[in-house]
């Protein structure tokens, strides 16, 4: 594997923690359900419920939760910010070569204590802004001499990350990065549902991935009637995105059940 190979899969592998953070915390407050409807959409579909936004909370920090209604979800997230506050323990101590008063300094802490509430240093600061703070070591930011108000140059703040550190990065980002998609069921797998297509009786297949939202084909093709456009094979009718709240209405679900 090449060098920027290694540095953009952990790149994409960091900003998609980050991206599903929040997704997390929501999953941690709300009890396991079904793959069926997609949870992240019944989150979007149950109206007038302030309780579930978490846009407006900062930092997006794992908080304690007395009475967590998804274990695994909770599980999922104490031990993502294990492996990634070990990590930029890990990198820090390799290459940083700064203060700690530099603001851009990571202040490591007692990996023992990885609850982000309780934790000393840079790990109060949340999953997060470690994610950050990872990727600027793997692009080798804030490496090159810096100047001084007096026009002195001043050693950099951050050496070049070795390449053993490099693919353990990624090795340890991929890694979180599958936790977080398996316990919000966005890795990418193909499942069928229970109930048949609506309007022609076909297998309802339920498609999710890790980059993008879920979609829901029929095996009905052409035969079936649902308002919905055929994939590109012309072989099932394909529901998007912005499609299945009104397959979820056809079948009769009640999305109560997802986030109640």
């Amino acid at each position: 594997m090449s060098y920027t190979q290694a540095v953009r899969e952990t790149v994409r592998a960091l900003r998609t923690i980050r991206g599903q953070w929040a997704a997390l915390l929501l999953a941690i407050e709300t009890p396991p359900a079904d793959h069926w409807p997609p949870r992240q959409l019944a989150h979007t579909m149950r109206e007038g419920d302030d309780e579930l936004l978490v846009e407006d909370r900062a930092p997006l920090v794992l908080r304690e939760h007395p009475a967590p209604l998804n274990l695994g979800a909770l599980d999922t997230g104490r031990a993502v910010e294990r492996l990634i506050f070990g990590l930029a323990d890990t990198l820090a101590a390799a290459v940083q070569r700064t203060e700690q008063g530099d603001p851009r300094a990571w202040e490591s802490a007692n990996p023992s204590a990885p609850d982000s509430r309780r934790a000393a240093g840079s790990r109060a600061h949340g999953l997060h802004w470690a994610c950050v703070w990872i990727e600027g070591r793997v692009q080798d930011e804030d490496t090159a001499p810096e100047h001084e108000l007096d026009g002195a140059l001043a050693a950099p703040p951050f050496e070049v990350l070795p390449l053993y550190l490099l693919h353990e990065a990624r090795r340890t980002a991929r890694i979180a990065e599958a936790r977080v998609l398996r316990a919000l069921d966005l890795d990418r797998r193909e499942t069928p549902l229970p109930e048949p297509c609506p309007w022609c009786a076909g297998e309802l297949t339920l498609h999710s991935a890790p980059d993008g939202p879920p979609s829901v084909t029929c095996s009905g093709g052409r035969g079936c009637s649902a308002p919905v456009p055929l994939d590109g094979w012309e072989r099932a009718r394909v529901w998007e995105w912005d499609d299945l709240p009104e397959l979820i209405a056809a079948l009769g679900v009640d999305i109560s059940i997802v986030t109640a």
